[in-house]
């Protein structure tokens, strides 16, 4: 055993993260559903092709007109 190990500490985040958990059990459930909204997506890999492919190449300088 180390001598720097303290095995009776708990941060304080971990004493709030133990006590949320404890309240709200279903709280994982509801952030993987929440992740799952915005992130967790199948990615169509033709609609990407196709949208890289219609892409315009920007001028080097944009503001300038073309005359």
């Amino acid at each position: 055993m180390s001598i720097f190990a303290r095995p009776d500490y708990k941060s304080d985040t971990t004493q709030f993260i133990e006590q949320l958990r404890a309240q709200k059990p279903d709280l994982e459930a509801r952030q993987l559903a929440g992740r799952a909204l915005l992130w967790d997506k199948d990615v169509d890999s033709e609609i990407w092709q196709e949208y890289r492919a219609g892409r315009v190449q920007q001028q080097p300088y944009v503001y300038q007109t073309k005359a």
